[in-house]
């Protein structure tokens, strides 16, 4: 357990499984109350109350809720039930994500707006709605999870994936950009703002719609849980409005990459 995070509380979507399932693990084990957050679904394997028995076996303190990011009621409600729950948001950290892979010509109203809602309307309004407490406090971590996809693809060296992925890549490079400009605003509140993505493929429900994985190298959930403890561990060097990926962090930072 970490000195310097112990007594914190962190907000993490999609952690039913898969890299926030990683983030919460390795947030709990360095001390930090965690809010273990995901949607009920039985098509995908993973769920709150596992993570929630996980956690707490291991001597960390944790909470389950079970909230539908799409929904806009239920996304506005989420903050103050967590701090009901554990105390005011010090870490948040924007997971979820919906992955439907169509191109463009066949992409449906239905799916472009679930994919808004989950990826870049949610993490917006879970923002506006710790912002305040964290300026009340003069500190707070907001990690918001991107993709490669989020990067531009070379048209004449496109592959299946790409030429399936522009939608989600729009969310991804959306998010991004939402990361730099909200730490630019948050700068002088001592309130850091960076986005991540996993260097590899990381096995989980969502990377289902990838390629095979012995075509990709993989990477443990861990990685990504180690990378964001770092970011957010008062005690490391601040690190504010950068677009990052996982294991550089690590390297970057001196510190050995999880197997």
């Amino acid at each position: 357990m970490s000195a310097a995070t112990a007594g914190r509380v962190a907000l993490v979507t999609g952690s039913s499984g898969g890299i926030g399932k990683g983030i919460a693990l390795r947030l709990a084990e360095a001390g930090v109350a965690v809010a273990v957050v995901a949607r009920k679904d039985p098509k995908y394997p993973g769920t709150v109350e596992q993570t929630v028995d996980e956690i707490r076996a291991a001597g960390g303190r944790a909470e389950g809720f079970d909230c539908d990011l799409s929904v806009p009621e239920q996304r506005g409600a989420l903050a103050g039930q967590v701090t009901g729950a554990l105390g005011p948001v010090d870490i948040l950290v924007n997971n979820a994500a919906v992955s439907v892979m169509r191109p463009v010509a066949e992409f449906s109203d239905k799916h472009f707006s679930l994919m808004f809602d989950v990826q870049v309307r949610a993490p917006f309004q879970l923002a506006q709605s710790v912002i305040p407490s964290m300026r009340e406090r003069g500190r707070g971590w907001i990690i918001n999870v991107s993709s490669g996809a989020a990067n531009h693809p070379m048209p004449e060296a496109a592959n299946a994936y790409s030429r399936t992925d522009t939608v989600y890549g729009m969310c991804k490079a959306a998010v991004e950009r939402f990361s730099s400009g909200l730490a630019a605003e948050l700068y002088d509140d001592r309130i850091n703002v960076n986005a991540i993505s996993p260097v590899n493929v990381v096995p989980s429900h969502g990377a289902s719609v990838h390629p095979p994985a012995a075509d990709y190298l993989v990477e443990s959930p861990l990685v990504m849980g180690e990378a964001v403890r770092y970011l957010c561990d008062p005690s490391s060097p601040r690190i504010t409005g950068r677009i990052l990926q996982s294991q550089y962090v690590l390297l970057e930072a001196g510190i050995a990459v999880p197997r």
